[in-house]
């Protein structure tokens, strides 16, 4: 089958798929309803703020608040493209279509990382938009130094988030399998990482972590993070490309 004749039936599969359509509305929605809230609360809190917090406030990042959640929503969309055929077992008949094994999964995952990429890059821009108009006077411009760098960020973030999630559901199979790791190593693990002295070193170069780095555009007066924006998103790229090969590695070894 020919490589764009793959593409077409993986995108038929995506959109026919009530679950993936859901988990992408609901990736916009809480991202930008979250985002909304947390630009409104920030502005009443203002005021009430510490020299050392003023100096710190990020307008933008506050705006992006909604990811935290959002990204739930892309993790399980990434796990549902990939693992879905699994559980059905539809796999058989795809593979039996497609024995290029590698061309089946890179076209999968080419198609919805474009579904992917698109519904995070409008998500972001109106998260943005809609969060300064909530922060009023305290708010930041596109224009501004390294603003739209970070929106534009923000949408690349939550794409591969997606893809990772995508790359790890080819390893494991089993959606459940891949959720019950995705989400504690996301939700847990990275943020215990992240806060703990000892470990906050280990933290900096887990891939939510060093993704959300291009996001930010004022730098934190207590941050030592090693890194800045574009190598933070480097260090994810490097994850999300390790997770693909390993997913395409163990597609090609094992019976499907």
């Amino acid at each position: 089958m020919a490589a764009t004749q793959v593409i077409r039936s993986e995108w038929t599969k995506i959109r026919s798929v009530a679950s993936t359509v859901w988990t992408l509305s609901l990736a916009v929605v809480v991202t930008i309803a979250l985002g909304m809230l947390i630009s409104a609360l920030s502005k009443s809190e203002f005021d009430n703020m510490s020299r050392t917090e003023r100096l710190s406030f990020d307008p933008t990042f506050i705006s992006f608040a909604g990811m935290s959640l959002g990204q739930l929503a892309m993790i399980v969309f990434g796990v549902l493209v990939v693992s879905n055929e699994y559980s059905t077992g539809m796999i058989r008949t795809s593979l039996a279509a497609v024995p290029q094994r590698g061309t089946f999964l890179f076209s999968k995952i080419a198609v919805a990382a474009g579904l992917a990429l698109v519904v995070s890059m409008a998500t972001s821009f109106v998260t943005f938009f809609l969060g300064q108009a909530m922060l009023g006077s305290h708010k930041a411009s596109l224009g501004d130094t390294g603003v739209l760098r970070a929106v534009i960020g923000g949408g690349l973030y939550m794409t591969l988030i997606a893809v990772f999630s995508m790359g790890m559901a080819a390893m494991l199979r089993s959606p459940m399998l891949s959720l019950g790791i995705l989400m504690p190593f996301f939700f847990l693990i990275s943020n215990i990482l992240g806060n703990v002295d000892a470990t906050k070193k280990i933290g900096w170069y887990l891939p939510d972590q060093a993704g959300s780095k291009i996001m930010q555009v004022v730098t934190p007066i207590d941050d030592d993070t090693p890194y800045g924006p574009w190598g933070g998103l480097a260090i994810m790229v490097v994850w999300v490309v390790a997770a693909l090969a390993g997913g395409c590695l163990l597609l090609k070894k094992r019976d499907a």
